[in-house]
């Protein structure tokens, strides 16, 4: 059969549209992914024994990871429901699954009321967010991708790469803003559902947005044509395809020890060792980050002109460098 044809060259107009609409998700998803690491040594003492607070970090921090362990299963089982019934669909299960998720733990009871059963469930609901949010990001930059031209993919999903930052800035003016008003003794004791209760109301927004969606041309394209996969898992896994895979896991692994040490370890660093207290260090962390922001848009236009390769390879060399 013929390949599928480029991605159309949409007006620049449409093409924001395409990717504030797959943005305003994944800001969401990140947010609520980062309420949940950013309050670690607030919320450890909540859901495990107060009487050992270091424990109780670390037992945290292992539940956080959890999150990052299910994420490649999410992505297989939600990358292929995209594949079957469309990338706006599954945006959909990946944006509610993810809200509920972190909704349901700014009511959960702690500790001191149900004991052990509070670290369960909030294990649970910690599952639901990684699979989701496998499935969701890989989705949105899929659907980018498939919107734009070649020659400006780089710099496209270059913008889309924004949006975890922003959904830790988000994340961090919602908890400086709910400490800032409810005062510190009422921020610790109970303020701290809060941030996660305001996911709800941030999904209602990004569903709304995302039902004005239409599904990528390529994929409209192929599945006209009857050339989606029938054994998907099967051909990533095996022949050329394996190498590919194997290369790209490599790379994001690098990525994400980058990533998640600049952001996370960070205010932990803050929080625990230099003892500053939640409002000072989410400040610090939070205007880092949005200094850092731009330079996701450069490196993607960049790559767009000298290839993926020497971008990814230098960024590598310059975290080695400074960490």
């Amino acid at each position: 059969m013929p390949a599928p044809s480029p991605a159309p060259n949409l007006d620049p107009g449409a093409l924001r549209r395409v990717v504030t609409a797959a943005a305003v998700g994944n800001i969401i998803e990140w947010y609520d992914f980062y309420v949940f690491g950013s309050l670690a040594t607030i919320l450890s003492v909540k859901f495990f024994d107060p009487s050992h607070p270091a424990a109780a970090l670390v037992r945290w921090v292992a539940i956080f990871a959890v999150g990052f362990f299910v994420r490649p299963l999410g992505a297989l089982i939600l990358g292929r429901v995209g594949d079957i019934v469309g990338r706006k669909y599954t945006f959909l299960i990946t944006l509610s699954g993810i809200g509920i998720s972190t909704a349901l733990i700014g009511v959960i009871p702690t500790y001191a009321k149900i004991g052990l059963l509070a670290p369960i469930v909030l294990l649970l609901l910690r599952l639901v967010q990684g699979l989701c949010l496998g499935g969701e990001y890989g989705g949105a930059i899929t659907y980018v991708a498939e919107h734009v031209p070649d020659e400006k993919r780089g710099l496209y999903t270059g913008w889309l790469q924004t949006s975890p930052t922003l959904g830790i800035v988000l994340s961090l003016a919602v908890i400086i803003s709910t400490r800032g008003i409810l005062g510190t003794e009422a921020f610790n004791a109970w303020g701290w559902r809060i941030p996660f209760l305001v996911s709800l109301l941030l999904v209602v927004v990004a569903i709304y947005i995302r039902l004005r969606l239409q599904e990528t041309p390529i994929f409209q394209e192929i599945k006209a044509r009857g050339q989606t996969a029938t054994h998907p898992w099967k051909e990533a896994f095996t022949g050329q395809n394996l190498r590919y895979v194997l290369i790209a896991t490599i790379v994001v692994l690098g990525e994400g020890c980058v990533w998640y040490s600049s952001q996370f370890w960070a205010i932990y660093f803050l929080q625990t060792v230099s003892k500053m207290d939640v409002l000072n260090s989410s400040i610090i962390v939070g205007v880092g980050l949005l200094i850092a922001t731009p330079t996701l848009v450069l490196f993607g236009w960049l790559s767009d002109r000298v290839g993926r390769k020497p971008i990814i390879l230098a960024g590598f060399l310059l975290a080695a460098t400074t960490y």
